[in-house]
């Protein structure tokens, strides 16, 4: 056997071999198993975990945008004319949000942790100044106290009293850091000391600068890592005792922050708000690319506000039968003090028509007014988010308050919120390199059926060559006569050997 032969040969094997090998391995996804598996063992909130630290102090940025709702004819309003609102925003905060008090409980298969807020503002970023912009807006605590008075007759008619005396209608003009982080309310003053629960105070982000909503208690995910970063405890409690049903009352899902790694498109995600006192899903809606990772987009669907009607599953969310408000609302009085405050998505997207009709000067846009998580399929690692939310006051006549007669009710906005989060470039890199490993590792088995087909390609070319060889060879050694005796008769001549003659002469 010649060299040529062992080489083809040698060829053919080694061809052969990385061809059963790798589509093997491919059917038996032994390599992807193994980096996912990794994935799970990596990706748990224990100490020295890839993602602990992040989890612990994140590294992108968060920012917080307020935009308002100026009404430009509150008389008009109160005499039953259709309100006008002009949108004024953004006034952009840059958000911190480290986590402190991070402990270890239940043998190290929990992790509880407390998150302050704090608050700076960005006036790069914004359209004025909060102290000297102001807003005109529904009065909200002057609204709340009506509220709260009205089934008492001697209780309502003081208040009116009080109101007048003290100029206090029902909407008020206040600069936008009064109206987010607090001013001193007149009404509110006077009710004080006869009820000091009452606080003197109001505003729609007051004492919220650098506190905390209370103790979470996260699975770490190191016994299931589909409970990664999920929500156990809240305040203490496992589950909320704030609406009519216990699967309203559940606490599902994970705060928002982080969630399982190997995320499909078919499941439904879970995120618990302690702002909207109740948890909601969101659902995939399609495929997009952030600084070039890949990543799936979330987004809560209709059903998450929709009517008990469109969403049978939603009548717990109603404070009773008389108050279940229709499809884009969610009534949050019960934890609010029993302020008459509705949230929604802004402009009522995904509301009924009839909210965003009443009200001139909103238009609801897919675009600009959609919550929405981009997640990394692979490792659950949010690398763009918006939360978007509106905070709205249920208005209507109340007896006792002749102010109030003219008044149809309404779902007024005041203000929304848009809570936006990018990935940062370095750890947009580092993402970028643990994927490059997944997927190298994962498609291994690939590559070695890449390289056998390869050398399938070399071998048939080698195969081709020695037959070539070997027919030219033959062609080359072959006997050929010098001439055809019997053709040469048949055309007259003949052969004949002479003897070549020496002339001596």
């Amino acid at each position: 056997m010649t060299r040529r032969s062992c080489a083809i040969y040698g060829v053919g094997i080694v061809c052969a071999s990385l061809l059963v090998i790798g589509i093997s391995l491919i059917v038996a996804q032994v390599f992807q198993t193994l980096i996912h598996n990794r994935l799970k063992k990596e990706i748990t909130l224990t100490e020295g975990s890839r993602v602990f630290e992040t989890w612990k102090n994140p590294p992108p940025p968060v920012f917080m945008q307020y935009f308002f709702f100026n009404v430009t004819n509150p008389d008009d309003f109160l005499d039953g004319a259709k309100p006008i609102v002009s949108q004024v925003g953004p006034y952009t905060y840059r958000e911190y949000r480290a986590k402190e008090n991070v402990t270890f409980v239940d043998n190290g298969t929990r992790v509880s942790a407390y998150q302050p807020k704090t608050f700076v503002f960005l006036p790069e970023r914004s359209v004025g100044d909060p102290d000297d912009d102001m807003i005109t807006t529904i009065n909200i605590p002057a609204v709340a106290v009506m509220n709260k008075v009205k089934d008492s007759f001697w209780k309502s008619s003081m208040v009116s009293i009080w109101m007048n005396s003290l100029n206090v209608g029902m909407f008020m003009t206040r600069s936008v850091n009064e109206l987010l982080w607090g001013f001193k309310d007149p009404l509110l003053s006077r009710i004080h000391p006869m009820n000091p629960e009452i606080d003197e105070y109001f505003g729609l982000m007051y004492k919220k600068n650098g506190s905390n909503d209370g103790e979470f208690v996260y699975h770490t995910g190191e016994a299931d890592f589909m409970d990664y970063g999920r929500v156990a405890t809240f305040k203490g409690e496992s589950k909320l005792s704030l609406w009519t049903s216990e699967q309203s009352n559940m606490i599902n899902g994970t705060d928002g922050s982080a969630f399982h790694p190997l995320l499909s498109k078919t499941e439904r995600l879970y995120i618990f708000s302690p702002d909207l006192c109740r948890s909601i899903f969101m659902e995939f809606e399609k495929d997009v690319k952030v600084k070039g990772l890949p990543a799936y987009r979330f987004t809560p669907p209709r059903d998450v506000l929709a009517s008990k009607e469109e969403n049978p599953a939603n009548e717990g969310f109603c404070v009773s039968p008389k108050e279940c408000l229709g499809t884009g609302l969610l009534k949050v009085s019960v934890c609010r003090k029993g302020a008459p405050v509705v949230t929604s998505f802004p402009h009522f997207y995904l509301g009924d028509e009839k909210y965003s009709n009443a009200i001139e000067g909103l238009d609801p846009v897919r675009e600009h007014h959609q919550t929405y998580l981009d997640l990394n399929p692979t490792t659950g690692v949010p690398i763009r988010a918006s939360k978007r939310a509106q905070i709205n006051i249920l208005i209507n006549r109340i007896s006792g308050f002749p102010k109030t007669k003219s008044l149809n009710e309404t779902i007024f906005p005041v203000m929304f919120i848009n809570e936006t989060v990018v990935i940062d470039d370095v750890s947009a890199a580092k993402l970028h390199k643990l994927l490059l490993m997944v997927s190298l590792v994962s498609n291994f088995p690939l590559v070695l059926v890449g390289l056998g087909a390869i050398l399938l390609l070399v071998f048939i070319g080698l195969i081709v060559c020695e037959c070539k060889q070997k027919k030219s060879t033959k062609e080359d050694t072959s006997y050929s006569p010098v001439s055809n005796k019997e053709a040469d008769e048949k055309n007259g001549s003949s052969y004949v050997a002479l003897t070549p003659v020496i002339d001596k002469s």
